[in-house]
């Protein structure tokens, strides 16, 4: 295996694993997203459950606090984890760049490699059919 070839398997192997880094913060987001989405069931049905119940409306204004607060806090963690996603993406996106450059730095060294040979073989039939010429006169 070439180095060129090598430098491309491990640009690769990178892209690979920030692509799963990527996909799980991705994960990570989508549940905190849903635990945001049950806290906002959560509060509608216990607004529903205050409406039918007189009773429930006495704890109704901790209940809101302390909702305000999960919500808060599943909000930071999203923010948090959108700032960590943008750096994965952009870090994938440096990967991908680096792994086509080694791809095309391998690809000029392939056609490099097939014109000289083209060029010895010319050169090769060139000298035969002067040696041919030479001999036939």
């Amino acid at each position: 295996m070439s180095w060129a070839q090598s430098l491309i398997k491990l640009a690769t192997y990178e892209v690979e694993v920030l692509q799963k880094r990527l996909g799980e913060i991705a994960d990570r987001r989508l549940q905190c997203e849903m635990k945001l989405a049950f806290l906002e069931a959560e509060g509608e049905a216990e607004a529903e459950r205050a409406r039918h119940d007189v009773e429930a409306g006495w704890y109704q204004v901790g209940f809101w606090e302390g909702l305000r607060a999960r919500k808060a806090l599943i909000q930071a963690d999203i923010a948090r984890i959108a700032i960590e996603e943008a750096g994965a993406r952009d870090a994938l996106a440096l990967a991908f760049e680096e792994q086509k450059k080694y791809e095309q730095v391998a690809e000029g060294i392939r056609l490099a490699r097939v014109k000289e040979a083209a060029r010895l073989e010319t050169a090769a039939l060139d000298e035969l059919g002067l040696r041919r010429a030479a001999g036939g006169r």
